[in-house]
């Protein structure tokens, strides 16, 4: 294992009914900027509930975040900021509005000469404007991490940022809030989890015994718990164990003492970007080809991932690895989701060459956990997962 440090100071508010604990969680003379999407809560009751929570403090609305946040919406939100002095944030919604938020408390306090460059530069915030987060969408994990992607639509792209100031100062996750949500979006949900378990998991051996055990159980709970809440998403002991393993996913722990990939991701990022696709779906997009690429460097945790999340027993190592990259794509399309870039777009020729030139031009020459894949690997990868 790995040397590490580990801190998450992220505060966790679980449970049925617990969005009105929320009064108990911000400061008394805060002025409040509530930020949400696009409006959805206003229909299924979390709005209410969340003012409610709030009558005693001085608020601000402001909706609208996209999913992808784009840069241009969250810009006229920055300026509410400054206009009228607020000094904390709470966002109302799935990882694109806390994601969004987090650029908002990076932004807020930066003295640059443009918000964008704290993305383009990669820049580490250390100190953010303070936040907490009201959970809608279990997903992303944002809800428990330091990270955020932001989109900016005019020059077609979405790039990362994170640092130790962008921790949320608590999350309240109640799993009732899924009873209101789309079955596509629980599909997206389960599937951006699980392959925010396998970035952390799927590169190879490296001794961390519990942690891998640690993220084979996230991704078994979601294999179990996925046809019972997409069947019944009042099933709250389902709702619960889902939204729990979403969080778990991407808080930091499982990621410690281990390799990690995050190329499905980058690449993922730019189907987004070029095509509008829906985040999880670029994940199932990428992922068969990228692990069947990579297959001689990834086949024996392949292969144990077979044997332990899949139950394979049967053939050597390459069989073993070969059916769980089978098993996996059969998981993600019975949660309904495509795994072809053809399926999502007729005009994906050329996109190969565009990714892997937008990669070289940011000097992002080796993705990977051995930092290996470069520019013209990528762009076969995306030409397998045509």
């Amino acid at each position: 294992m790995n040397n590490f440090e580990f801190k998450n100071p992220t505060k966790i508010i679980f449970g049925k009914d617990s969005i009105k604990k929320l009064e108990n969680e911000i400061p008394e003379n805060a002025k409040v900027l509530l930020l949400y999407g696009g409006g959805s809560i206003k229909k299924n009751g979390i709005y209410d509930q969340v003012q409610a929570a709030l009558e005693n403090f001085s608020v601000i609305e402001f909706g609208g975040i996209p999913a992808n946040p784009e840069y241009s919406v969250l810009l006229e939100a920055l300026e509410v900021i400054k206009t009228e002095n607020i000094t904390y944030l709470l966002a109302v919604g799935g990882g694109s509005v806390i994601d969004g938020t987090k650029f908002l408390a990076a932004a807020a306090l930066y003295e640059g000469h443009s918000p964008w460059d704290i993305l383009v530069d990669k820049k580490r915030t250390e100190v953010g404007l303070p936040f907490g987060t009201v959970l809608t969408l279990p997903a992303t994990g944002s809800e428990m991490n330091s990270g955020a992607v932001i989109t900016r639509k005019e020059t077609k792209e979405k790039l990362g940022m994170g640092g130790p100031g962008l921790f949320p100062q608590f999350s309240i996750l109640d799993p009732q809030v899924i009873t209101s949500i789309p079955e596509r979006q629980i599909a997206n949900g389960v599937t951006d989890a699980f392959m925010h378990v396998l970035e952390q998991y799927m590169t190879y051996p490296d001794g961390a015994l519990l942690q891998d055990r640690f993220a084979e159980s996230i991704l078994q709970t979601l294999i179990e718990v996925a046809p019972r809440i997409l069947e019944d998403p009042t099933d709250y002991k389902a709702a619960s164990n889902f939204m729990w393993s979403c969080t778990m996913a991407l808080n930091g722990l499982i990621q410690k003492g281990v390799p990690t990939d995050w190329a499905i991701h980058a690449i993922g990022h730019e189907l987004t970007a070029l095509f509008g696709i829906d985040h999880a779906r670029t994940l199932a997009i990428i992922a068969p080809s990228h692990y069947k690429y990579n297959f001689e460097s990834k086949k024996e945790k392949l292969a144990q991932y077979a044997e332990r999340v899949w139950n394979i027993t049967e053939g050597n190592t390459d069989d073993k690895a070969y059916a769980a990259i089978e098993k996996t794509v059969d998981f993600l399309h019975g949660l309904g989701i495509n795994t072809k870039l053809s399926e999502y777009t007729n005009d994906y020729e050329g996109t190969a060459e565009t990714i892997s030139k937008r990669f070289t031009d940011r000097g992002m020459l080796g993705l990977g956990e051995h930092h290996d894949l470069s520019p013209d690997k990528v762009a076969k990868i995306v030409k397998m997962a045509y």
